[in-house]
C-alpha cells in the first residue's frame, strides 16, 4: 500500500514540474485526505484493468476539495521551499487514515458476519430427532436407515453409538450417509467404520444444491454376511441450516412485521380509518 502511494504521489511531483504559475497551497491535512483518495481510485484503476489518463481520475478528486490540478501542483512544489514541512510526513499521514478506515472496514465486515451467524442460527431447526434406538436383531436394523427431502443450505447429523459385546458381526460394521441427486446418482459419500466396545460419536454436515433431492442416512451396512447385531443409538439429531443471505432476508422480514408506532398514531392520523 505505501510503494502505491508514494507512486501515485511520484506521478502528481512529475506533473507539478510542468507547471510554474502561482496558485493555492493546500494544507497539510487536505493534502493528505487528496492522496488518500489518489491512491484508492489508483487501486481501484488497477484492480479493474482500467485504462485511462491520470487527469482525468484526479481532476474530481481535486474538486471534491476544491481545488484545481493546478493548486496540486504548486502545493507539491513548495514544499522544497518549506523548511519545516516534509512531503513524506504529508504522505506517511495518508497512510495513517488508510490503514485506519481499513480497521473499520474489517470490523464492519467482522459486523455483517455475525449478523450472518446470528441468522443462521435463528432459523437453524431440527428435522429428525430421537433420543434412543436399539437394534438387537436384523429386523430391527430398519430403524437406522433413513432419508429425507432436502433444499440448499446445511444438513448436519449427529449421533452417539454403542457396539457392545453381544454384536455378532465379526467383519465389523460400518455406516454410511450421502446426497442424492434427481437422477439417483450420489455425491458427498460419507462412510465410517463403527468402532466396538465404547460409545462414540458421529458427525457429519452434508451442503446440498438445487442439483441434490435427498439426503439418505444408513447408520448400519453389515456387508456380505450380516449376523445378529447389538447397537445402541442415543441423541439422533438432524438439523437444517438456511444459506446465511436466506436467513439474513427471513431475519429482515420479521423484524418488519414489529409495530414500531402505536395504533392510536394511526387512528390519529387517518381518523376516518377509525370508523
Amino acid at each position: 500500500m505505501n510503494k502505491l502511494l508514494r507512486h501515485a504521489v511520484c506521478g502528481l511531483l512529475v506533473l507539478g514540474a510542468l507547471s510554474c504559475a502561482r496558485h493555492t497551497i493546500i494544507p497539510d491535512s487536505e493534502l493528505a485526505l487528496i492522496f488518500r483518495d489518489a491512491f484508492l481510485a489508483n487501486a481501484y484503476i488497477s484492480n479493474e484493468n482500467i485504462r485511462t489518463d491520470s487527469l482525468r481520475i484526479y481532476e474530481p478528486i481535486f474538486a471534491r476539495y476544491g481545488y484545481t490540478t493546478e493548486d496540486v501542483y504548486y502545493t507539491i512544489g513548495n514544499f522544497s521551499k518549506r523548511k519545516s514541512a516534509r512531503l513524506g510526513d504529508v504522505v506517511e499521514r495518508a497512510i495513517d487514515l488508510l490503514e485506519a478506515e481499513g480497521k473499520v472496514y474489517n470490523r464492519e465486515v467482522a459486523i455483517l458476519d455475525t449478523i450472518d451467524n446470528v441468522a443462521q442460527r435463528t432459523f437453524t431447526h431440527t428435522v429428525y430427532a430421537d433420543s434412543l434406538i436399539r437394534v438387537s436383531s436384523l429386523r430391527d436394523t430398519a430403524r437406522l436407515s433413513f432419508t429425507f427431502d432436502v433444499v440448499p443450505g446445511e444438513y448436519t447429523v449427529s449421533l452417539k453409538y454403542l457396539v457392545d459385546s453381544l454384536d455378532r458381526n465379526t467383519r465389523g460394521l460400518k455406516g454410511s450417509a450421502w446426497l442424492e441427486r434427481a437422477d439417483g446418482s450420489r455425491s458427498n459419500l460419507y462412510t465410517v467404520t463403527l468402532r466396538r466396545g465404547r460409545e462414540e460419536r458421529f458427525m457429519r454436515t452434508f451442503t446440498p444444491d438445487t442439483t441434490h433431492r435427498r439426503l439418505r442416512v444408513d447408520l448400519l451396512d453389515f456387508g456380505q454376511t450380516p449376523a445378529r447385531p447389538s447397537v445402541t443409538v442415543s441423541d439422533l439429531k438432524v438439523t437444517y441450516t438456511m444459506p446465511a443471505a436466506d436467513a439474513v432476508d427471513s431475519l429482515y422480514r420479521r423484524q418488519l412485521n414489529i409495530r414500531i408506532f402505536a395504533d392510536e398514531f394511526f387512528r390519529a392520523a387517518h381518523p376516518a380509518d377509525s370508523l
